[in-house]
């Protein structure tokens, strides 16, 4: 039964594969985006800081933003698959029902990794540095593609609650307030108290934190409060709460869309 399971997932992750040798360009679209935005906070906002070394700062909270990157991609194909009877399809044949959504979030991961090993690049060649090891290094890159699998599962169950590829960029724009309201681009200590606690307790910031300590960059300020001092725990136990909840919320709703 299990590898049953297990073959069913991987052949829907094949047929998400698939789309990357009959539309390369949206593949590319996929990895330069994040490779441009990369470049364009290093050079615009990056230029302008004149405190320490803001490019070791900056770029390990650009991996953890990159994270929020491209999950419309995987809603709106997800509602698309819906909208034309794709999925119908699907449940009509004898296979593990939760193929299709395994399948599109396995794809997904292996979009998400190729990503950040060209913003690793990209990092490197725009003056970034990581100071330690690679067991620590690899830590690092295991959070930020954790973060990427729990976001992965909001996205896909606000996608089948929308139910229509219009509604997906709607749903979509409150990813925007949490990648930004971080300390991604400054520490919580220089922002109003407010705000400081808000961005601090942010899933986002709690990764880029956790991933700038293991990589061995600076973390500027934070360290004197409990979710400052505690970031890679947060980094491990916020998307394991995301996860908890909207995979079970994904995979009903997925189930009662047969019914």
């Amino acid at each position: 039964m299990t590898a049953h399971v297990l073959t069913d997932c991987w052949t829907m992750t094949r047929r998400e594969l698939a789309h990357w040798q009959r539309r390369p360009v949206q593949a590319v679209v996929a990895v330069a985006f994040p490779l441009m935005m990369l470049v364009m906070f290093v050079y615009f906002i990056g230029g302008g800081m004149r405190v320490g070394n803001y490019r070791e700062f900056l770029v390990p909270g650009m991996f953890a933003l990159t994270m929020a990157f491209g999950l419309e991609a995987t809603m709106v194909a997800l509602t698309q698959d819906l909208n034309r009877g794709v999925i119908d399809r699907f449940r009509s044949i004898p296979m593990a029902q939760s193929a299709v959504l395994v399948g599109r979030s396995l794809h997904d991961m292996l979009e998400s990794a190729v990503s950040l090993v060209v913003l690793v690049g990209a990092g490197l060649l725009v003056g970034w540095r990581w100071h330690s090891g690679l067991v620590e290094a690899a830590a690092a890159v295991g959070l930020l593609l954790l973060l990427r699998f729990a976001m992965l599962w909001a996205g896909i169950y606000c996608a089948l609650v929308a139910g229509r590829p219009e509604l997906v960029q709607a749903v979509q724009i409150l990813i925007w307030p949490v990648a930004f309201f971080s300390n991604v681009f400054s520490s919580p200590a220089t922002m109003p108290t407010w705000m400081g606690h808000v961005a601090e307790w942010n899933p986002m910031s709690a990764t880029a934190r956790a991933v700038r300590e293991l990589f061995g960059n600076p973390v500027w300020g934070g360290g004197d409060s409990w979710a400052g001092s505690h970031a890679t725990l947060l980094a491990v136990l916020w998307p394991l709460a995301l996860l908890a909840v909207f995979f079970p919320l994904a995979v009903r709703k997925y189930a009662a869309m047969g019914k």
